[in-house]
């Protein structure tokens, strides 16, 4: 890809993502954040960088955003080079320009907006029309912490990402549920991706993702 575009709001440098090469005894990897304007990818990245969450009134992402943070798989430091997106469909060409360069994407949707969860379809056929074949997707409601208002049921969420086979839980950038996990399990998939020797079995990222959560929920109630 071009190492300059012309783009919307000024934005005219185009960094490529991290390309899945290996650095030193580490990797880096690319991973973008999806979804509608409003579904909370800046304080979901917020929560996984900084550990924090960005209460009160927030500004809404203009183009890009760009963080890193270098986190342990399986003893091997990986580099996630996260891309924050801005869902309003004035920036969506600006979005498209970095789709090839993701090898990972999280689709977000706020459990309390069901226009952002109908949504999701309009935003899987972009990804499917722009984005690497074989890139990870995982699809996740955010504001869990929210359940008050909701408008999204988790079983309709389930269900959609059944429908893609993509995996699939439940996010809250406020108390952090499920924030750390779903970039970890997009990191393993991508790191044991780039060392798997031909004829070893798969990574199975629904399985781990699952396997985690299990114990996620049994260590909450003990």
């Amino acid at each position: 890809m071009p190492g300059r575009q012309q783009r919307a709001g000024g934005y005219a440098e185009l960094v490529r993502l991290g390309d899945g090469t290996r650095q030193g005894d580490g990797a880096s990897f690319g991973v973008m954040l999806l979804g509608d304007s409003g579904v909370g990818k800046s304080c979901f990245l917020s929560r996984f960088k900084d550990g924090a969450f960005l209460s009160g009134t927030f500004i809404a992402t203009v183009g890009i955003d760009f963080r890193n943070k270098v986190v342990a798989v399986d003893g091997v430091k990986v580099k996630l080079q996260i891309w924050d997106t801005a869902g309003q469909e004035r920036f969506r060409s600006v979005t498209h320009a970095y789709y090839r360069d993701a090898q990972a994407l999280l689709l977000l949707y706020d459990i309390t907006s069901k226009i952002s969860f109908d949504n999701i379809r309009a935003w899987l056929s972009e990804i499917h029309e722009y984005a690497q074949k074989d890139v990870v997707i995982m699809l996740l409601g955010n504001k869990a912490d929210m359940s008050g208002e909701r408008a999204v049921r988790t079983e309709d969420g389930a269900s959609l990402a059944r429908e893609y086979g993509v995996p699939f839980m439940e996010t809250s950038a406020k108390t952090g549920l499920n924030v750390e996990l779903a970039f970890l399990a997009v990191a393993k998939e991508l790191k044991q991706r780039a060392v798997q020797a031909p004829g070893e079995p798969r990574f199975q990222i629904h399985d781990y993702v699952e396997s985690q959560r299990s114990k996620s929920s049994c260590c909450a109630f003990a």
